[in-house]
């Protein structure tokens, strides 16, 4: 599969729930790098920290746009994230049902196919501005 189809099918199975998928779709040395926070190393790492998102929010990606190099091995998505905040994440303000539309991005590596690094960054103000209310 091509970069760009192996980044829409993540992103695809993202908004489908499907993180077995995603998983599946990640090289066995996956680095995860989040917004806030440390980077998760292998896939472990990576499906605790969905196990712990889907538990606290519910998101859709739109308007993506994917971006690959020539050689194939580094990629980028532009997409705005949908959300519900759903369960109070510990540090943040509660969760009541809040809904928020954030502007995003996603950066990869690609190594055997697979996607080995992962880059997510959003704007957590204004994050926080909106879940405040």
């Amino acid at each position: 599969m091509d970069t760009k189809t192996l980044i829409a099918t993540y992103f695809e199975a993202f908004n489908a729930g499907q993180t077995d998928r995603m998983l599946d779709l990640l090289h066995d040395e996956v680095e995860h790098h989040v917004n806030e926070g440390q980077i998760r190393k292998g896939k472990d790492l990576f499906a605790r920290f969905n196990a712990h998102m889907t538990e606290c929010y519910r998101e859709n990606l739109t308007d993506m746009v994917i971006f690959a190099n020539e050689a194939g091995d580094r990629a980028a998505a532009e997409f705005v994230v949908n959300g519900t905040y759903l369960s109070t994440d510990e540090g943040l303000p509660p969760a009541n049902g809040q809904t928020y539309r954030l502007p995003a991005g996603s950066f990869f590596t690609i190594r055997d196919g697979k996607i080995s690094r992962v880059t997510t960054y959003y704007n957590l103000a204004d994050w926080m501005r909106q879940v405040a209310g």
